[in-house]
């Protein structure tokens, strides 16, 4: 697996999606600060968006999709100096799943939300801008473009299975906006994810997400990325903030506490499985870096389970 597809799928990455939004005449519909990752995608005609927090709003024509990374409120509008109506009131009047706002039909939004696990913000959201924007003049956006018209035709024709179809091909789309994003604009993101816009650390970033549990070393990582040992470290502490090995420690730890959270495996068994010789190697790096145990964190993780379970819903 490649880095990016590593911790998509390490945060449990889900697709959501909502109600479509047509407007027209002068309009603005204000939204409340999302739950995860908002993203909309602009289907007919343009409108304005504003996020609260970014100084710059932005025009968004037909075929232009962006992602909210940041829990803000965020306004759609015609253009500037509309006064907003609250998104609640506007799509509780939803009909066959489109809500409707000011005169006519010029403008037309598909859109939802991507949830991740528990520890999305640290791992992929604070790498990334509050806004991130694909337009659709983009020449590398085909993908993009074909994934949302396919959305879009799968919700308006309602076959069997279409919900799930457009779910799946939501989280295709969201891999390759985040693609297109590090291509376009590599300075606006940070941490492991910039890292795979150089190709040295890019090499090393595969290598041990490729094989988390082989001892890897600095010369070893360099040789795949066809750099010295010097320049890999220094450009891997440049981009990353932080070195291989530290940045592997960090993997390695991640995966066990994924194991540890679903309770698969011995701790010696996962210890083994990420690359550590032993279950006291593991408990000592873990300690360390997580400040408990890898027993006491599966315990704590299994009581919060158990105590936020929700209880079974009576049938419809």
């Amino acid at each position: 697996m490649d880095p990016l597809e590593d911790v998509l799928a390490l945060l449990e990455t889900r697709s959501h999606l909502s109600t479509k939004l047509l407007a027209g005449g002068e309009w603005a519909v204000r939204f409340a600060a999302p739950s995860g990752v908002k993203f909309n995608a602009v289907r007919r005609g343009r409108c304005l968006l504003e996020v609260d927090g970014v100084e710059e709003p932005l025009w968004l024509s037909e075929g232009d999709c962006y992602l909210l990374t940041r829990a803000r409120g965020f306004a759609l509008r015609s253009g500037p100096g509309v006064v907003p109506v609250e998104a609640g009131p506007v799509f509780a009047r939803t009909e066959d799943g489109v809500a409707r706002t000011g005169d006519g039909d010029d403008v037309l939004l598909i859109g939802g939300r991507f949830s991740f696990g528990a520890r999305a913000q640290e791992l992929l959201l604070d790498a990334l801008p509050p806004v991130v924007r694909v337009p659709a003049a983009s020449s590398q956006a085909e993908t993009v473009r074909w994934a949302l018209a396919t959305i879009d035709d799968e919700l308006r024709d309602g076959r069997m299975g279409s919900t799930l179809v457009a779910e799946q091909l939501a989280v295709v789309m969201l891999v390759h906006v985040l693609r297109l994003h590090l291509a376009r604009e590599p300075r606006t993101v940070s941490g492991w994810l910039a890292g795979l816009a150089d190709p040295a650390v890019a090499a090393a970033l595969a290598s041990m997400h490729a094989d988390p549990a082989h001892p890897w070393t600095v010369a070893e990582l360099a040789s795949r990325g066809a750099v010295s040992r010097s320049t890999l470290a220094a450009r891997f502490k440049s981009t990353v903030g932080r070195g291989p090995l530290e940045y592997l420690t960090g993997w390695r730890l991640e995966l066990a506490s994924k194991r540890l959270r679903e309770g698969s495996g011995t701790v010696a068994a996962i210890a083994r499985d990420v690359g550590y010789g032993s279950e006291s190697a593991l408990s000592t790096a873990f300690k360390r870096v997580v400040g408990v145990s890898p027993r006491d964190y599966r315990n704590a993780s299994a009581h919060r389970g158990r105590s936020s379970r929700a209880p079974p819903r009576a049938p419809a």
